[in-house]
């Protein structure tokens, strides 16, 4: 699944080369991907300049001033800038078209949404209840010892939990929690201040340095350019059981925690 780094990815790459263009015509090949595609959606943007692409954890925001088109990229979803004469492919299911270039929603699995927003998107439902940007200055150790304080549940589903931080995925969930040397069973609310004041930045780290490798490109993932994210070369532990660890050597541990993989070292992350 398409995380934040992936998201931020896409969005930097889109945002250079569509801001300030004018949609010229829409094709929609679907009624529906997780909710219905909205049916209105040719008269909304034709004519329309983009103004903007914006982020809210994995949501994309594209703002054409009379309101926002919301894309989330689902399990296997993937935005692409194509030439305008390149054949459309079993699983893309809408074309916004640019002029000599059309953005195309490729989604093999149809687990992501395009939805059309008026007003304030802070306030739709999807996105009014997110938590705190990671990569924001409001994400600190105080923040983030406020919001687990008296949760029992394990630090590596609370980092994941969308309400308290958006867009840790279960990558750089792992991947941040062997950076700060916690094991990923431990209760959220037990973690001293201390250990927290490492979890934080290594969150940040963690997303940065995935965001400059182009993201992870473990399966359905590419860039708007069709280009492939590295990050998954670099990952310390995630995928990686049975493996030596990068830091002591130890042999990389696999277990499943809410039908989610978690990898850990048991040296290293105590």
């Amino acid at each position: 699944m398409p995380e934040l780094p992936e998201v931020e990815v896409t969005r930097r790459g889109l945002a250079p080369r569509l801001t300030g263009r004018r949609v010229s015509a829409v094709a929609t090949r679907v009624p529906a991907l997780r909710y219905p595609l909205p049916p209105d959606l040719v008269c909304k943007l034709a004519g329309r300049p983009l103004l903007g692409i914006g982020r809210r954890g994995k949501y994309l925001l594209l703002d054409f001033g009379n309101g926002h088109l919301l894309i989330h990229l689902g399990m296997s979803g993937s935005l692409r800038l194509a030439p305008k004469e390149q054949p459309v492919a079993r699983h893309d299911h809408l074309d916004i078209d640019f002029g000599n270039e059309v953005l195309r929603l490729r989604d093999p699995r149809r687990f992501g949404a395009v939805l059309w927003l008026e007003g304030d998107p802070a306030e739709h439902p999807l996105l009014a209840h997110l938590g705190v940007e990671p990569l924001a200055r409001e994400f600190n150790p105080a923040a983030l010892a406020a919001a687990l304080r008296g949760r029992r549940t394990a630090i590596k589903p609370a980092i994941m939990d969308a309400g308290i931080v958006v867009g840790v995925g279960n990558i750089y969930a792992s991947e941040s929690l062997h950076r700060a040397g916690i094991d990923p069973r431990t209760p959220a609310g037990r973690i001293s201040h201390a250990r927290l004041a490492k979890l934080v930045p290594a969150i940040k780290t963690t997303l940065r340095a995935a965001i400059r490798a182009g993201g992870s490109s473990l399966r359905d993932y590419v860039h708007s350019d069709g280009g492939l994210g590295d990050f998954q070369l670099r990952h310390r532990v995630y995928g990686r059981a049975g493996e030596p660890c990068r830091s002591c050597g130890a042999p990389i541990r696999l277990l499943r925690q809410g039908n989610r993989a978690t990898y850990f070292c048991p040296r290293c992350q105590r």
